[in-house]
């Protein structure tokens, strides 16, 4: 067996707006650890350009932090949760395998075994990096109890609401419509089973369940307007320090909506007593073999050019960049 590496290169965002690959230790693995060799990585736009331009509300700084943040907000720190590679050195079942790990960018880390999962045989590894983000669809959909023959709308085309949709459009009967500003998300919608149309052009819907991810308080008003008599409106975006004036002078009260709030970091309460955080992150992966989800993936990034782009982040062209390394994704 060769020299274990004793040196990583990892991205750090050092002040807001300013972020470099910086070189650190690499600790021994221990028993119970795995040496993983990165082979890509996943950018969330909306959660990591926020940590990228240090807007993180102070108050939130414990509830933001990542399974493997080093340093803390508003910098410098390591932050990023979408990480797969190949398993170098740890336990049997997984030696040699590829694993997905809620890891910062890095070339190569070593993780505690049980922050290692698993990619399935039929996923491929740059697809494999939507993990944490199908992972939050699911508990989205479970926040919102939605269920088959619903009349579902999903306010905001992104990698979330991308991803939900995906989901949602796969519930017998139902009936899912994607808006988004962008007209050019519509073949999307169409390609996942899901009809589109713009907030202009929506008319009020009577839908059972309406989930809001644009991040805009233009697209929650829509999506309010879009709820039917006691509908759940589920706010699966995140604002950051961005404060959101939502109009509830309409039919906000007479129509008894409900907004629920949805966030990845627990389980969804109707399934905690069965779910744990694992077994709904090996769920997601299970649910990333279908090739139209490539459809998701953005544009492809060298490690080496990691900081320009998180620099940049917002001119890049849609969909969830992909972050490559030195080795060959298999």
């Amino acid at each position: 067996m060769p020299p274990l590496p004793d040196r990583a290169t990892a991205f750090w965002t050092l002040a807001p707006g300013k972020g470099a690959l910086c070189q650190q230790e690499l600790p021994e693995p221990l028993a119970g650890d795995v040496l993983v060799t990165a082979l890509a990585s996943g950018i969330s736009r909306g959660t990591e350009s926020l940590v990228f331009r240090g807007g993180v509300p102070a108050d939130l700084y414990p509830i933001m932090r990542c399974p493997f943040q080093e340093g803390d907000f508003p910098g410098p720190v390591k932050y990023g949760y979408a990480l797969v590679g190949i398993a170098e050195y740890g336990p049997a079942n997984l030696a040699g395998r590829r694993v997905f790990s809620l890891h910062p960018h890095q070339d190569v880390a070593v993780i505690p075994v049980e922050g290692c999962r698993p990619v399935p045989d039929n996923v491929p590894t740059e697809r494999a990096v939507l993990a944490a983000n199908m992972e939050t669809a699911l508990n989205i959909l479970w926040d919102g109890g939605a269920a088959p023959g619903q009349r579902i709308a999903v306010v905001g085309g992104g990698l979330v609401g991308g991803l939900v949709t995906y989901l949602a459009a796969r519930l017998p009967g139902a009936e899912v419509t994607l808006l988004d500003i962008d007209p050019t998300r519509a073949g999307i919608a169409r390609a996942f089973g899901a009809d589109f149309t713009t907030p202009g052009k929506a008319e009020p819907a009577d839908c059972d369940l309406v989930i809001h991810t644009s991040a805009t308080g233009e697209g929650l008003d829509t999506a309010l307007r879009l709820a039917g008599m006691e509908a759940i409106v589920v706010e699966a975006s995140w604002y950051g320090d961005r404060p959101v004036t939502l109009a509830l002078g309409g039919g906000f009260h007479p129509n008894r909506h409900r907004i629920v709030s949805s966030q990845v970091g627990k389980v969804s309460p109707a399934f905690r007593p069965r779910w744990t955080l694992s077994r709904r992150l090996d769920k997601a992966l299970s649910l990333l073999g279908d090739p139209v989800l490539d459809l998701l993936l953005g544009p492809r990034i060298d490690f080496a050019d990691l900081p320009r782009a998180m620099a940049e982040l917002s001119s890049l062209p849609l969909g969830c960049p992909v972050v490559r390394y030195q080795r060959s994704v298999p």
